[in-house]
């Protein structure tokens, strides 16, 4: 039996009246591309400018489309437009965007309670994640989970536990690395806008140090690993490695570009952080939960890290992050330390089980590492086409094309910007990311069917070619 046979847990998460996984697929919608009107329409139209009277211009939007239900690889509009996805929510409904497990799950709990706030009084699904969260997770040792809303918050959470547990006060973060939102988050973002410009100042005591991101390395990819760590290297003597509390890293960086760091990187450092009792945290908020054909990026290299931070995917689409750990250093925190009133809501846990269960049922690991595998077919002999594809990177189904001037590395965000409109005015929902806005990203539900896939990559690459 693996980890994920036991993600039904006890018979109280989930009542025999509604079995697990029973909605109809059928329920989905229509599983093809269909364009009924222009991208944004009519209707999405008349929404958009509700929405402009009411939401500050804060709240930015990759597409002004307003979204009537979605399911498996398709999101269709109030207007009726069937949107091949290629966003899954930014990663957060990696299982689909109306898993019947998660679906049926979430509508037994809520007609049970919608919440109780789990520092008052207790309930199982809260646990059952926890458990899943210690087994799944990276090293045989003895771990601890506490469930929080976003991933901002896990990030937060995992810097005070390596602080409470190692009693120093610094944090080393990395280029082209994005955190979160909140306060102490966006001090360890790299990226200033639209992230940090005109919310600072921000907390102290936060180190960068370069990424092993190859394609981009003054010397050149064969020496990206050794010479990034000796930058990290020289970066602890000047601070004091005696000062660091925790390194946090993206075993592959999300917001910042999808950048796979350069091999043997990851595992320097963690010996390092090893070597001088530093906590390694993996922020996995993105990269987690079977994006990346594994559970988790950091197993590509056989990392162990001593806190992981889940978020996006884990929920299903509803909020819920976790700080998974040795037990150990989750324990240094006292009663009260930890938590919120949200903090692994009852409706955000019962969908996180039917995400583990939909791994185990429909073998989604396989299934993301067959997304690399088309995604490479397709875009590949396609960057060998088109001297403005710089790179084909990612791992399962977090894949990216960086886009640079013919003949050079400069980016070229207008263009990245020019593919993205073509393809979602095509009906193909894609998003863009890197630190200087070039990269497009891929992050499809590890449910979509191979035809809709290689259709969306078909729309990608005409996009690409009638922008030239």
């Amino acid at each position: 039996m693996t980890a994920l046979d036991t993600a039904s847990t006890s018979p109280s998460t989930c009542s025999a009246a509604v079995t697990p996984g029973s909605r109809d697929l059928r329920d989905l919608p229509e599983q093809r591309r269909i364009l009924v009107t222009e991208v944004p329409g009519p209707l999405s139209r008349v929404m958009q400018k509700r929405r402009k009277e009411a939401l500050p211009l804060g709240l930015g939007t990759m597409l002004p489309v307003f979204v009537e239900r979605a399911g498996g690889g398709v999101i269709v509009d109030v207007d009726g437009n069937h949107l091949i996805d290629l966003a899954s929510g930014i990663a957060t409904t990696s299982v689909g965007a109306s898993a019947p497990a998660v679906v049926s799950r979430v509508q037994e709990q809520v007609a049970r309670f919608t919440h109780t706030c789990f520092l008052v009084t207790e309930y199982d699904g809260y646990v059952a994640v926890a458990e899943q969260l210690n087994r799944l997770t990276p090293g045989t040792h003895a771990k601890r989970t506490a469930l929080f809303s976003t991933g901002a918050e896990a990030v937060e959470n995992a810097v005070k536990i390596a602080r409470a547990a190692t009693g120093r006060s610094d944090v080393v973060v990395f280029d082209h690395a994005f955190h979160g939102r909140t306060l102490l988050a966006m001090a360890m973002t790299a990226k200033e806008i639209p992230y940090k410009a005109g919310f600072g100042p921000f907390p102290g005591e936060v180190h960068r140090a370069p990424y092993a991101y190859s394609l981009r390395w003054p010397g050149g990819r064969d020496h990206c690993a050794r010479e990034a760590l000796q930058e990290l290297e020289a970066l602890l003597d000047r601070v004091g490695a005696d000062r660091i509390a925790a390194i946090v890293i993206e075993p592959l960086q999300g917001e910042g570009g999808f950048i796979v760091p350069a091999p043997g990187f990851l595992p320097s450092v963690a010996a390092l952080a090893a070597r001088h009792g530093i906590v390694l945290v993996a922020d996995e908020v993105q990269s987690g939960i079977g994006r990346t054909g594994e559970m988790f990026a950091s197993e590509h290299e056989a990392v162990v890290p001593d806190l992981v931070c889940t978020a996006k995917a884990l929920g299903g689409g509803l909020p819920l992050a976790a700080v998974t750990g040795r037990a150990e250093l989750m324990d240094a925190v006292p009663a009260g330390g930890l938590g919120g009133t949200y903090a692994g809501n009852p409706l955000a846990c019962a969908a996180a089980l039917g995400v583990f269960e939909m791994f185990h049922t429909h073998d989604l690991l396989a299934r993301a590492r067959r997304i690399e595998v088309v995604v490479r077919e397709e875009l590949e002999p396609l960057a060998r086409e088109l001297d403005v594809i710089a790179e084909v990177r990612g791992r399962g189904a977090m894949m990216a094309i960086e886009l640079v001037r013919p003949g050079t590395l400069e980016p070229d965000p207008e263009l990245a910007r020019a593919v993205a409109a073509q393809c979602h005015s095509q009906g193909v929902l894609l998003l863009l990311c890197g630190t200087f806005g070039n990269v497009i990203r891929l992050l499809p539900p590890l449910v979509i069917g191979e035809d809709l896939l290689v259709e969306a990559l078909d729309i990608l690459a005409e996009a690409l070619r009638s922008q030239l």
